[in-house]
């Protein structure tokens, strides 16, 4: 049996039910490492401005141990927010074939890398990175000869998509070092929760007074700077298309630019932070998902997957790094260009110009959506396990 050791920042709804996953369907031995306890026990959440825990378990079904953490102001929004010493020993103890890292841009993982005797047990890396907005000058050709000396400490990489692939090969990493581990989400769990959260959706609402008869474009998120949404707000003003609502769900900075822009403007609604639990039937009341995130920051999108388990229509920006491969331009939604205001209100109205058409869309980002799972991300993590091995 391989042992494997995984190193994350903290416990992630998404990547938990993986771990699971890779313990319960696979032969592989692991212990995930955690540097941070949010999300396990009530914490601010940068993003949102608001203290939350998921409800959903994050702990269930597999290995695990906290690496203590002693940084000051503990987070994952700053290179020191992780500051985890014990590190190196604890993860020696466990005596592993391989370690994966899932993150590497924090003082613990360049702690970590600098210590590391990789040639005796090897390190792989998962990432999501990507280059969809390309900086230039000095410090990009910097940061880029940076980037490249860590990725030479990986033996194999694992990408989630096109866009974080093309970043894996920018930065020097060989061909054949790249295994194809795609985002995904715990699609069961929404897929099996759709009629429910369909019925829950028309009650929310009639809550929320959205009227019975209007189709819903929602955002669900962090109002935040690179996330965009008073972009989604002022082209959905300028679309002006009759019968349709628009409602923004999360927290975050943004919250009173957004609700101050929204003002005299009664076909635009607001809700309240949504836990996991509710989050299917948060995308069971729309009849479209926007997601018009600019710069590269929105790494993939995952909300996307989400929503296109409850067979829901997308439209993102070009810097949502998900876009390659999740939306298939007219077949299941629209990518417009990332921070074009005028070219997402064109979006929207093409969108809702064709109801039948818009609904079909829906149809097929269910079946897309079923191809990036559990299975095939744990099939690119045994590829990397045997490279390493044929080495």
């Amino acid at each position: 049996m391989t042992r494997l050791a995984i190193i994350s920042t903290h416990p992630i709804q998404y990547y938990a039910p993986w771990f699971r996953y890779i313990t319960r369907s696979t032969d592989l031995e692991i212990r995930v490492f955690y540097l941070w306890d949010f999300g396990i026990n009530p914490q601010v959440d940068v993003g949102f401005k608001q203290v939350l825990q998921w409800d959903i378990p994050l702990l269930d079904g597999y290995e695990y141990e906290f690496v203590p953490n002693h940084s000051s102001a503990p987070g994952v929004h700053y290179l020191w927010g992780l500051q985890n010493p014990s590190l190196v020993s604890q993860v020696k103890a466990y005596n592993p074939y391989a370690v994966l890292l899932m993150c590497y841009n924090y003082a613990s993982i360049y702690r970590f890398l600098w210590q590391w005797n990789s040639l005796a047990i090897p390190l792989l890396f998962r990432g999501d990175s990507h280059r969809l907005l390309q900086p230039t000058g000095m410090k990009a050709w910097a940061r880029r000869q940076f980037i490249t000396q860590i990725y030479h400490r990986f033996t194999a990489c694992l990408y989630v998509g096109k866009a974080n692939y093309d970043y894996f090969r920018y930065h020097g990493v060989s061909e054949q070092s790249l295994f194809f581990s795609p985002h995904t989400v715990d699609n069961d769990r929404f897929f099996t929760q759709t009629e429910n959260a369909k019925q829950q959706a028309t009650i929310w609402k009639q809550e929320l007074g959205i009227p019975s008869h209007d189709r819903v474009i929602l955002f669900a998120g962090k109002f935040e700077p690179k996330k965009r949404p008073l972009d989604l707000l002022l082209a959905f003003l300028e679309a002006n298309i009759s019968g349709v609502s628009l409602l923004f769900v999360g927290a975050g900075p943004l919250e009173a630019d957004l609700k101050s822009a929204a003002t005299g403007h009664s076909n635009i609604y607001f809700a309240p932070f949504q836990n996991q639990t509710l989050m299917p039937r948060t995308y069971a009341a729309a009849d479209l998902v926007v997601l018009p995130s600019y710069g590269s920051g929105e790494t993939w999108g995952l909300a996307v997957n989400e929503a296109m388990c409850l067979g829901r229509p997308v439209v993102v920006s070009s810097h949502v790094g998900c876009a390659q491969n999740l939306i298939h331009q007219h077949h299941n939604g629209l990518i417009f260009p990332a921070g074009n205001v005028s070219a997402l209100a064109n979006s929207l109205q093409e969108a809702f110009s064709d109801g039948e058409r818009l609904r079909r869309w829906g149809e097929e980002s269910l079946k897309i959506v079923t191809g990036y799972n559990y299975t095939q991300a744990t099939q690119g993590l045994k590829q990397a396990l045997d490279y390493v091995n044929s080495l």
